[in-house]
Formats: C-alpha cells, structure tokens, sequence
C-alpha cells in the first residue's frame, strides 16, 4: 500500500483521468490482432494490460467499497487477475495471448462501464490511498504495455512501427559531459519521507553507511558499447559473473536486445542506431561485465539514492498534456537536462540485490501482495525510462528485474570508489 499524503501530489481526479485516457491512447493504434500478441512469459498483450488495469479498479475500489456495485462479468477476474492469490485461481500468466475473448472492443467497453462507476469515488478522502495506489498501479502498466508490445513486434519480419510518437532513448543536452558526482560518504538517510506517495517498497526510511564514491554523470552509450564488443566483451569469461557467462553461451549472446549491423528496433520498426543515444535492453549480466571491462563497477542503490535525490520529476504535469492535440506529447519522463539529473531515458542497474528495508511489513490483505513477495533473486534498478510516465518516479522508488531480463529499457551509469 501507498505511504504519505496521495493528495500532496496533485489532485487525484486530474490524474485518474489522464492515466486512463493515456492507456487507452496507447492501445488506439493496434488491431484486436495486435493486442492480443505475447511474446514470452515475462511480457503480456497489450489487451490484458488494458483488461488487468481495469480489474484492479473494478475490485479494490468499486466491488469493495461502492455500495451495491455488481461486476460486469463474473469470469472476468479469472482471466485478468495477475498474480493475487488471495483473490483465487487464474490462468497462467503464459496464458495470457490466448484470450481472443473478450474482445478488445469489449475490454474498452468495460473500461468505460469501470471509469463511470468511480467517478463519485474519486472526491472521497476515505479513498484517497486506494486511489492513488491504482494511478501507480496503472501507470506501471502503461509502462509494461510499451515494453511488452514492442517486444511481441520484434518478432514479426516485417518489422513493423507501433506509432509515430512513441518514446525511445535519445542522446539529451549533458549527456557527453565527461565527469562525475562525488559523494564524500557518511550516513545516508534511505527511503521515502513519506511526504508524499511512494510504494510500500521504499520504506520505512533507514540508515546506511556509505564509503567515499563517485557516480558517473553519463550513462553509457551505444558508441561505448561498440566499443566493448569490438573489444571481445562478450568471448571473455574473466569479464563475466560465472551465471552470466552461462547465460551468455546458452543463448548465443552477442549484443544488447534488439541490436542488428547498425539498426536497432523500435516503436518506429527499424532505425538506424544513434552511437549517442543511451545503450539499453541489457540484463544485470551484461552491465556488470560492462562495468568490469571499463575499470568500474555499478553503484549500490543506496549510493544512487544519495546522489540523486531533489533531481527527480515530481510536480511535473502528469501523464499527458491535453492542450498541445498529442496524447503523447509530455506524458513521459523527461530527457535529463545539463547532464544532472538521474531520471529519464533507462532505468540504471544497481548492484543492490531486491530485498526489503529494515522493519518493512507488507500491507495486510490482497493488496500486500504489490511488492513484499517478489524480494528474492531480482536486482534494484533506479531512476525512469523513456516509457516512464512523467512523475511517476522518484529517488526513492525501487524497480527490479531477474538478472538475465532485457525487454525494459534498462540501461547503466558507471560508479567508482573514491
């Protein structure tokens, strides 16, 4: 469950709406055909985010807490709930791609029936957490959905683009400035303040010692990774942990995901890859042999946190920018400008393994399940994505894949010690 004052943010209202039309603006472009495509296990249809989102709202806020509320399909929940136990059986999660039914005229259908059901909620202040949990809940959603389609297009030969428009990584203003945050070390304070919303992952807030360190102000670029693979990177053991060299040789590794002579894939299909822009689709594996090549090593998530708290997004406009005509146009994080803040373009590694702080408790009931029981065998990344809704992250916030994962757009940012 969300920590702090969720009203300290913005008003709840204005960003249900927004977080909600930007889903469904995400979604406008693909056929049923399009939305109904899973790729791998790790990666759902675009659909099912469009269903699952609206599950959520439709069982924690409206079958919960609005009087005499009915749900639209009984057998719905089976086929969209993820990975709630305490909300009974569902299909496997490898399942998800042979929902042709409902159809996504339907899923868009029940969406509409959801929002005009809460819509008396949203004022209330009783509700106000559950509320802002599920703006979170979602806007991680459109995140996945980005990532999980474009994974699914990846596979077609014809290499087709999702939308003019869609995020990718670019080379941003500071991003060739050469230099370092050095942070003298000390007593760090860790978490959230709770001075707004913040997961119940990123708390309570805690004490760490930290040695004198450095972080790069850049994160590492294409250019710099062909320069790694030129270098026998990825034919020298001694550079890689032994399961990454394992996973390296099991899977014919040569390059980051989505690489091919030059191209790179994209929303867009095919383009020409910018040497510049930042380098991403990599597992932990890959960025700590990076970082090992190049004489350095990936910060602790404690460390990021230290250096990069105050510089992230929060206050920015939320989710889309209605005026300019684009749904897109602002609706995700920010390129970092002058080469200082940590946010924007990939989530970093850490070399923090994903465990819980001091003294956390999982929330009790369903909900609980957000966070607290997938603390086992992922690493901690930080900072947002270019498929990262504008004010969803912030120095706090701990995001986290398995080692060998690489369809999110993770990238890195080298550290020292001092």
């Amino acid at each position: 469950m969300p920590s702090g004052d969720p009203a300290a943010s913005g008003d709840l209202q204005e960003r249900f709406h927004a977080t909600r039309a930007l889903t469904e603006a995400l979604v406008a472009p693909l056929s049923d055909a399009d939305a109904t495509l899973q790729s791998m296990e790790d990666a759902s249809p675009a659909k099912w985010h469009l269903a699952h989102t609206t599950w959520f709202w439709e069982t924690f806020l409206l079958r919960d807490h609005a009087t005499g509320y009915r749900l639209l399909n009984d057998e719905w929940p089976f086929c969209f709930n993820s990975y709630y136990e305490a909300e009974g059986e569902r299909i496997g999660r490898f399942s998800r791609g042979l929902l042709s039914r409902p159809s996504l005229d339907e899923v868009r259908e029940w969406r509409a029936h959801v929002d005009a059901a809460i819509e008396p909620l949203l004022a209330d202040p009783h509700h106000a957490d559950l509320i802002a949990l599920g703006i979170a809940h979602e806007q991680q959603h459109i995140e996945l959905l980005l990532t999980d389609i474009k994974h699914a297009l990846f596979q077609n030969p014809l290499g087709p683009a999702m939308f003019e428009g869609a995020p990718e990584p670019a080379m941003s203003p500071g991003q060739s400035e050469i230099g370092w945050h050095e942070h003298p070390g000390g007593v760090a304070l860790i978490g959230t303040d709770e001075s707004g919303f913040a997961f119940d992952n990123e708390g309570p807030r805690h004490r760490v010692l930290l040695e004198p360190f450095a972080l790069s102000r850049r994160l590492v670029s294409n250019r710099q990774w062909d320069e790694f693979i030129a270098d026998r990177g990825y034919e020298t053991a001694s550079m890689w942990l032994s399961d990454g060299w394992a996973w390296v040789k099991d899977n014919a590794i040569t390059a980051p995901l989505y690489w091919r002579e030059g191209r790179t894939f994209t929303h867009q299909g095919w383009q020409e890859r910018d040497p510049d822009a930042p380098v991403t689709h990599i597992s932990y594996y890959e960025a700590d042999a990076y970082a090992t090549w190049a004489g350095a090593r990936l910060p602790t998530e404690f460390e990021w946190e230290a250096i990069a708290r105050g510089q992230d997004d929060e206050g920015q406009p939320p989710a889309h920018n209605a005026e300019s005509g684009n749904q897109l146009d602002g609706a995700f994080a920010p390129h970092p400008q002058g080469g200082e803040s940590l946010f924007g373009d990939c989530w970093q590694f850490t070399r923090s393994a994903y465990l819980p702080y001091p003294r956390f408790k999982p929330a009790a009931g369903a909900v609980g399940e957000y966070n607290g029981k997938f603390m086992s065998g992922q690493f901690v990344l930080k900072g947002a994505s270019c498929a990262t809704v504008r004010g969803h992250s912030r120095a706090s916030y701990r995001n986290f894949v398995y080692p060998h994962q690489r369809w999110q757009f993770t990238g890195l940012r080298l550290a020292k010690d001092l």
